[in-house]
């Protein structure tokens, strides 16, 4: 079996992840916060250290501020739905998820937004002028998809954050957190939405918000939080007015793991291997004939994600990645829930064939995957 889909949820996992998540399955398993015996405020210490190490890993100041969510999708909709209201304008990219897309579509049409969307280059990188030109004084915020998960394109988001002035700064990092330096701080982002199970190594089903002091947005939840449980108003200290209900504490552990992971590989090396390892592919797609590749073709001059996009001549996407999976390679095929960014880089309906390596792909690996398409376009 070779995995090429880390993009959408890396696996496998370090053993770093899963022996924090079984140890949490199987000797504390308490419910954090919402009771005082042994195991349920060992379940919160493992929350709070979680906590601290995933603040600091973005470069955070206040890890009251890092709110635990589902997945990157409803880091996003908080974000959005908890921050726009009717009569606000908000600038978007023809790169984004449909995470972004489609809480600002019905905000768009339900509350009465101004959208506008700043159309991409084919190599998928935002104009910064067409940005500019866009700014109005009613402009609240700035949603950027930080890096494409069809083809790895990294933004220049210190050149947005100096173009957008003191404008909110919202950015998705679900593909980049892990995978490229993220820090708030350097960076100048007031709202970082991402998930936790791509390249932080969590299992599935956790996501993260990080807000600076001088942001509130209204919850998308409403309940128990294991505070103020004598009021039936929710309360408003961080974190707790954001993560009402039982939380999912196995996914916290494992992240704990993967993020003690990543500190003791050293990020850099993980961003190397991974960069060596997307290189291999281009090159080795690049040498077989039919084979059209999608994103920047000078990649000396842009920041790239272990992603890589392409389709073969005379070949729907869906039968390439058919054969791959007969042959036990999984990689994934269509728009990845992005058709804006389908329509941006021209594949727009049918797709492509998406290939994202992760830190424990083999060289070998590649080589297998290489000669599968190989085969494929010579068949």
């Amino acid at each position: 079996m070779i995995y090429l889909d880390n993009a959408a949820t890396s696996f496998p996992k370090p053993k770093e992840a899963i022996e924090r998540l079984n140890d949490f399955v199987l000797n504390i398993g308490g419910n954090p916060g919402r009771s005082g015996h042994t195991l349920s405020l060992e379940a919160a210490r493992i929350i709070f250290e979680a906590r601290e190490k995933l603040t600091n890993f973005i470069g955070g100041h206040d890890s009251e501020r890092l709110i635990f969510t589902q997945n990157g999708t409803e880091s996003l909709n908080l974000a959005i739905l908890g921050l726009l209201h009717q009569g606000d304008h908000v600038i978007t990219t023809s790169m984004e998820h449909n995470s972004v897309m489609r809480p600002l579509t019905f905000l768009q049409k339900e509350k009465g937004i101004q959208l506008s969307v700043v159309q991409c280059s084919k190599e998928g990188i935002i104009d910064i002028d067409r940005l500019k030109s866009l700014l109005k004084k009613q402009t609240k915020a700035v949603i950027i998809n930080h890096g494409s998960n069809v083809i790895g394109t990294v933004q220049p988001i210190d050149e947005v954050r100096k173009i957008i002035d003191d404008r909110i700064l919202i950015l998705d990092a679900c593909q980049t957190i892990g995978s490229y330096p993220v820090d708030v701080e350097e960076s100048g982002i007031d709202i970082l939405c991402f998930s936790c199970h791509k390249s932080l190594y969590s299992i599935q089903g956790l996501g993260a918000v990080y807000m600076k002091s001088h942001i509130e947005l209204t919850p998308l939840r409403f309940g128990g939080t294991g505070s103020k449980s004598e009021s039936i108003e929710q309360p408003t200290v961080f974190p707790d007015k954001y993560e009402s209900g039982t939380p999912n504490t196995p996914a916290i552990a494992s992240l704990l793991g993967g993020l003690i992971f990543i500190e003791n590989t050293g990020l850099t090396k993980i961003v190397e291997r991974k960069g060596i390892l997307r290189k291999k592919i281009t090159e080795g797609l690049s040498a077989i004939e039919g084979i059209e590749l999608f994103g920047p073709k000078n990649t000396l001059s842009v920041d790239l994600l272990p992603t890589v996009s392409f389709n073969l001549k005379n070949r729907l996407p869906s039968e390439v990645g058919y054969i791959l999976n007969k042959a036990q390679i999984y990689t994934r095929i269509g728009l990845h829930c992005s058709p804006l960014a389908h329509k941006t880089i021209g594949t727009y309906p049918r797709g492509t064939v998406r290939v994202a390596p992760g830190y424990f792909t083999t060289d070998d690996d590649i080589e297998r995957f290489l000669e599968v398409v190989r085969n494929i376009a010579e068949s």
